[in-house]
């Protein structure tokens, strides 16, 4: 079974969808991709400042030129985060706080208390300047120069919609503080500002809308029926699946996730890649309940451990190393093989270029879905 190449011509082409009902007879529309799906995480890949791998501080994340970067490789969709500055404006930036540095001392902005100008006077600018240099903070409070290979202004959605090739689709994460409880009308409120730049600038681009909030993503599935050019736009629930416990529930399991998309008529789940892997038997639940699944997280960027997902009956994948993932994505092979050792499995699967293919037979996959999950995942990335 070869993964083919796609062109994403028209949002029609990517998403095919139908309308089903539940047990509680609500009308949901479900849908599923045409193929396994590959998404650029922040484009060509998200930065990591402390890391040794020069790969992960190639190219500025969320930028323009990582999006058009992305665009060159084989993939269907990049995925990146949006917020809305003060005077709303959605702007296109992962973290909450911006970071620069005024005679010697780290000085923090909230980026949704900024204007859009004093946003887009941090990073390099357009006429080659970088007068407030930008810095970012890690979850142990380290802070880190926002140095990379190849850096590029901030943008705003407007921008990305229009400068973009529109041979992508877009994963849009709508980002909202953890920290804060927000009340209904000021969310509504910010969705807004960022539908209507969607709907005035996406034309026939295919579009996803994701959020770690469960509010928000209940919101925007509500509201975009307001705008007509929205048909094909799907709202996908992020979860983390119990990596991290939350005040509200609804976060804190892919059950819980299952619950809140059929309660609030979302069409799939975007979830880390180790809760998939520690608990495979959601993923029937989650199909059995007309939901797609994609899956985000570091251990995505292992080639084996993307085509295992694969395997198991996951859709697609947020990756950060494009190059390397698309070329073994897009040669994956499943094959028989005659003189294969008969013990209940006749089947190869290939990875990569002919020279680094990799042989693994069906008996194989089987036993690592029950051994990753306690070995790989608490040995790999944090």
């Amino acid at each position: 079974m070869a993964l083919e190449t796609m062109a994403l011509s028209t949002s029609s082409t990517m998403f095919s969808s139908g309308v089903v009902e539940d047990d509680d007879k609500k009308k949901q529309e479900a849908f599923v991709f045409p193929k396994f799906v590959l998404m650029g995480h922040r484009g060509f890949g998200m930065n990591m400042l402390q890391s040794p791998d020069e790969k992960m501080k190639f190219i500025k994340e969320n930028s323009l030129l990582s999006f058009n970067v992305a665009a060159d490789f084989p993939i269907d969709f990049i995925e990146f985060d949006v917020q809305v500055t003060r005077d709303g404006c959605p702007v296109i930036f992962h973290d909450i706080f911006m970071f620069t540095q005024e005679e010697g001392v780290i000085i923090e902005n909230r980026v949704t208390e900024m204007a859009l100008h004093e946003f887009l006077s941090y990073g390099p600018q357009k006429d080659g300047t970088n007068v407030k240099p930008m810095f970012r903070k890690t979850k142990d409070g380290r802070i880190f120069e926002w140095k990379v290979e190849k850096d590029d202004p901030l943008c705003t959605l407007e921008d990305a919609l229009v400068k973009v090739k529109q041979s992508v689709g877009f994963n849009i994460e709508l980002k909202f503080d953890d920290n804060i409880v927000y009340g209904e009308k000021e969310l509504c409120l910010t969705l807004d500002n960022i539908l209507k730049v969607v709907n005035d600038h996406a034309k026939n681009r295919p579009i996803i809308f994701s959020s770690f909030h469960p509010d928000v993503a209940r919101l925007i599935r509500n509201m975009q029926m307001i705008y007509p050019k929205f048909y094909y736009v799907q709202v996908f629930f992020l979860t983390n699946g119990g990596s991290e416990i939350y005040k509200d529930v609804r976060r804190n399991s892919l059950d819980e996730a299952i619950k809140l998309c059929k309660d609030s008529g979302l069409q799939g789940i975007v979830s880390e890649v180790k809760a998939i892997l520690r608990t495979p038997n959601a993923i029937t639940r989650i199909k059995d309940s007309n939901l797609s699944l994609l899956s985000y997280g570091q251990l995505n960027n292992v080639v084996e451990v993307v085509y295992l997902q694969h395997h198991m009956g996951v859709e697609g994948v947020i990756v950060d190393i494009i190059e390397d993932i698309s070329k073994a994505i897009t040669n994956i092979k499943v094959r028989n093989e005659e003189d294969w050792e008969d013990n209940g499995s006749k089947s190869l699967i290939m990875f990569g270029e002919e020279k680094k293919k990799v042989k693994v037979s069906m008996d194989e996959i089987n036993f690592l879905t029950k051994f990753v999950p306690n070995n790989m995942v608490h040995n790999c990335w944090t």
